[in-house]
């Protein structure tokens, strides 16, 4: 037996990746072949279409010409003020919700759904999201002491299963006396997919009725990807549904500036709620500091600074915002063109409405991978189906893959 000096709930931690995973093995095949013939379609980044690393102009215009003191001094630990009212505001733009609101900066969006989960989730219980789905979500779970269960995301027509989803909150809710939900929308990872405001209707209602037996209902919207998901003001109407809930349902965002703001390395958002209740909002500021403090004490003050900055410069705003509109088109562009030629192909992809990513179900998806690495395609083996990076992948790449990915599909599922 293996020394092991771990205390005994850590020793057998061990980081599997499988986004990781496939990005190493496409490195080793474009150092082999040469990048133009090889397609990376596995990691979650803005490539341009000569396939470089993509930012926001502005953004890097604005970032660059900050003062190094705004750079390199510490922060408060919840944020800097203007930096939470701006992020409050940039979450719900013009559909902002009847309510009390708190945010707490948080390392990323990860560190959001982090501080979600390890503050709203009893430890020893499950918290829910949908079978296709982010894989930290479950690492995060088994790191603060829960643990991730799943309702299925897709019905036989491939809309939301709402039926589903409502048999596992009943399931869970027979147990436990409360309950976090995650719902990754719009623009979902790994698929793409978006809630209706009909969706959401039914969601809101099965809350309000377990919120009417007295459970707490705690609800973490992840719009990591929000802004590629279409137009602002459009994209956030659902928001308003959370005006006047019951003061045991508390909704949550986990906001991120990796996206929106091309700054993925800069490991900056927030978590956002909104409340009816004065008081819950009150002990969400208190316990989220805490946790903070003891996580990461404070985050990257000029990432912070930046943001502020550019929303109190109204020209370099609008041109920050034609920029990103233009990154969200082309990559909108990509993922049609996959959805067009998976239906002409007759590849079952799965809905696509915006965002980064899309996916295609499959029973033996790392099979599937390695038969696509044959005609120099990298994408992610997920436990339901291979995920694809519109966000990283060329047009003229894209061109052909849904048709290589049924081809492997036929050759692996016959």
């Amino acid at each position: 037996m293996s020394m092991s000096m771990a205390a005994s709930h850590a020793a057998n931690k061990r980081l599997k990746d499988a986004i990781f995973g496939a990005s190493a093995a496409c490195r080793e095949a474009a150092e082999k072949y040469g990048a133009d013939k090889v397609t990376n379609a596995t990691i979650g980044v803005m490539m341009d279409e000569e396939g470089k690393l993509a930012c926001l102009p502005t953004m890097e215009r604005v970032y660059r010409s900050m003062d190094m003191t705004e750079l390199t001094a510490y922060a408060p630990i919840s944020g800097l003020p203007d930096y939470l009212d701006a992020v409050i505001d940039l979450t719900f733009a013009d559909q902002k919700p009847e309510g009390y609101f708190g945010a707490v900066a948080t390392a990323g969006g990860t560190g959001a759904i982090h501080h979600a989960i390890a503050n709203y989730a009893e430890k020893g219980d499950a918290v829910l999201t949908s079978d296709w789905f982010w894989g930290t979500y479950n690492v995060i779970c088994q790191e603060v002491g829960c643990r991730l269960e799943n309702y299925r995301l897709f019905d036989e027509k491939q809309e939301f299963n709402f039926s589903d989803f409502a048999a596992k909150v009943e399931e869970l809710l027979k147990t436990q006396e409360s309950l976090l939900v995650i719902i990754n929308t719009p623009a979902h990872n790994p698929t793409g997919f978006s809630l209706t405001e009909a969706d959401w209707d039914q969601v809101l209602a099965l809350y309000r009725s377990y919120a009417a037996k007295g459970k707490r209902m705690s609800l973490l919207v992840d719009i990591a990807y929000i802004d590629y998901a279409g137009e602002k003001h459009e994209t956030r109407r659902f928001m308003q549904k959370f005006s006047h809930l019951p003061e045991n349902i508390l909704v949550m965002f986990a906001f991120s500036m990796s996206k929106g703001y091309t700054m993925y390395g800069q490991r900056t958002g927030a978590l956002i709620a909104v409340s009816s209740s004065k008081e819950v909002i009150s002990e969400f500021q208190e316990i989220n500091k805490y946790t903070s403090r003891a996580t990461w004490s404070n985050i990257n003050r000029g990432a912070m600074g930046l943001l502020v900055k550019l929303q109190r410069d109204a020209s370099a705003l609008a041109q920050f915002e034609r920029e990103r509109t233009d990154f969200y088109r082309l990559i909108q562009s990509r993922g049609d063109l996959f959805m067009q030629e998976a239906k002409a192909c007759g590849l079952n992809a799965l809905p696509y409405k915006g965002g980064f990513f899309l996916s295609v179900p499959a029973a033996d998806p790392a099979a599937v991978c390695d038969k696509l690495h044959e005609d120099l395609v990298f994408a992610v083996p997920l436990k339901l189906g291979v995920r694809v990076a519109a966000c990283s992948v060329s047009t003229a790449k894209m061109k052909g893959i849904a048709e290589k990915m049924k081809k492997a599909l036929d050759a692996i599922e016959g």
